[in-house]
């Protein structure tokens, strides 16, 4: 299982894994359950670049359509097919299986995003 206190979050709720010059971005627990059973899920294609704040694609639940934020700047390596083909994995695995896209980043990339006791104390407020 993913240590959560080694992600950096957004206040968007996406969470960020950093490892070397790659990241995992998914969406939080706390975002997944808000949308309830997504039932699609939209991504960038590989290459797409994007910077912090960009949309990036959307999850589509049974209650709305939901933007995704770009935590930080980067262009795309991989997408997750697992989660295009079954949405539902999102919710049943948000920091595992249901990773989103994994893109290429710069040194310092997280710098400015929340830790998760940051990110817990936001979703409380």
């Amino acid at each position: 299982m993913t240590d959560l206190n080694t992600l950096r979050y957004s206040e968007e709720h996406e969470w960020v894994a950093v490892d070397g010059e790659s990241a995992t971005i998914g969406i939080t627990d706390f975002a997944a359950d808000a949308l309830g059973d997504i039932v699609f899920v939209e991504l960038p294609a590989v290459g797409t670049s994007f910077s912090r704040g960009d949309v990036f694609g959307e999850a589509e639940s049974t209650k709305s359509v939901s933007e995704l934020y770009a935590p930080v700047d980067g262009t795309v390596l991989e997408i997750n097919d697992a989660v295009i083909d079954d949405p539902s994995l999102v919710n049943s695995a948000p920091f595992e299986g249901g990773w989103l896209v994994k893109i290429s980043v710069a040194a310092g990339a997280v710098d400015g995003l929340l830790d998760r006791d940051a990110y817990v104390a936001h979703t409380e407020g």
